[in-house]
């Protein structure tokens, strides 16, 4: 019996000491060692993917590594004191070397711990600078980036890397989207209305150009022109006429300027 009582205290303290001491850590995971009987948190050696011999009394906490998301829906305050519904989402993941300093500060819900409310008084602190027109129309991308920028360098220094942030939407109260959404079209339509504008007066100085320039040229021409060049010109005409097979002509006497009378032709 008591061989019996001993094999069976054996056999059950192998199951514990099996259990407890080779552990697997998978691929995209992180181990650190807790030590209570000597050094403590190992911050320094952080164990990788693989199989690992931890001796019972120690404990290791393992850490998915890999990128998460969160997703966040909130409302916050405009400049003017406007609430503005806002959807953000950021992806992250653990700083692989610093595991031991974020489960010190953080432990393992760093998600909740540090993620989710950095990113709440990120977007609360940029939102908050802008005009609801601002953030509707012509400053969106700008938000973004600059919570974008606040949210990595908090998490940055609390050994969690930003790997990107989306605003999926900025959602306003449906009457001041409206009105913004109407002055925009307003500003719209004087925009058209100023280039057609500009287009007439590029039109009209066209005109007023292109007469100048025949006005311009009629007097030049004219000065040029002398009694004995037009009866050249005249002659140059009669002659081709008379030469035309499908003119007749007729010349009686000659004119008042020297030019021969056509009377008549076909």
């Amino acid at each position: 019996m008591p061989t019996l009582i001993f094999v069976f205290i054996g056999f059950v303290l192998l199951i514990i000491l099996t259990s407890s001491t080779f552990l697997t850590i998978e691929a995209g995971e992180r181990g650190v060692i807790f030590r209570p009987f000597s050094s403590g948190l190992d911050k320094e050696n952080i164990f990788q993917p693989g199989f690992h011999v931890v001796a019972p009394w120690n404990s290791m906490y393992i850490y998915d590594v890999r990128e998460k998301q969160l997703e966040e829906e909130m409302e916050v305050l405009s400049k003017n004191g406007l609430n503005i519904r806002v959807d953000v989402t950021v992806r992250f993941n653990p700083t692989y070397d610093k595991i031991g300093d974020l489960h010190e500060k953080f432990g393992k819900d760093y998600v909740n711990t540090l993620v989710r409310p950095e990113v709440r008084s990120a977007v609360r602190q940029v939102i908050g600078r802008f005009e609801p027109e601002e953030l509707y129309s012509t400053r969106r991308e700008e938000v973004q980036g600059m919570i974008t920028t606040d949210i990595e360098t908090s998490l940055k220094r609390n050994y969690v890397d930003l790997k990107a942030t989306l605003i999926r939407d900025i959602a306003l109260p449906d009457k001041v989207k409206n009105a913004i959404e109407e002055k925009i079209e307003a500003e719209q339509l004087a925009l058209k209305y100023e280039y057609i504008l500009a287009q007439e007066r590029k039109e009209a100085e066209r005109k007023i150009i292109e007469a100048q320039a025949k006005s311009d040229a009629n007097r030049i021409l004219n000065a040029s022109l002398t009694d004995k060049i037009l009866r050249d010109k005249g002659i140059e005409a009669t002659i081709k006429l008379a030469e035309s097979p499908n003119s007749k002509i007729v010349i009686v006497g000659s004119g008042s300027d020297g030019l021969p009378l056509i009377l008549g032709g076909n």
